[in-house]
């Protein structure tokens, strides 16, 4: 993958994410605050918990800290996986927001 493959596919991603809290917040869902600076995305959420995602431009890869533990993920085949258990980061993002929401949350690619 190339420089420019990168930063589109991560700022596609941090885009959805951002797109989704903005639509839980229009719809009344859940409250998270969003700030995001660069590569870097802060959900804050009610309880005072905080996930981070972070892009990686040097290695290609998203980074992920929640309480569930960091967690870096690489582009392959289309998907972001995780470098240790190859789990999807979709899935493992919504898994964790839902644990620090304390209500089922789901992002998704599209």
């Amino acid at each position: 993958m190339s420089d420019s493959e990168f930063h589109q596919l991560s700022g596609t991603v941090l885009a959805g994410i951002e797109a989704t809290i903005d639509a839980w917040l229009q719809d009344d869902v859940i409250d998270i605050d969003l700030h995001r600076t660069g590569g870097l995305l802060e959900l804050s959420f009610p309880n005072g918990s905080k996930i981070i995602i972070n892009t990686q431009p040097p290695l290609h890869e998203l980074w992920v800290a929640a309480r569930a533990g960091g967690h870096h993920y690489r582009h392959v085949a289309g998907l972001w996986l995780d470098t240790r258990d190859g789990s999807e980061f979709f899935a493992a993002l919504s898994t964790f927001a839902s644990q620090q929401a304390g209500q089922p949350l789901k992002f998704s690619t599209a």
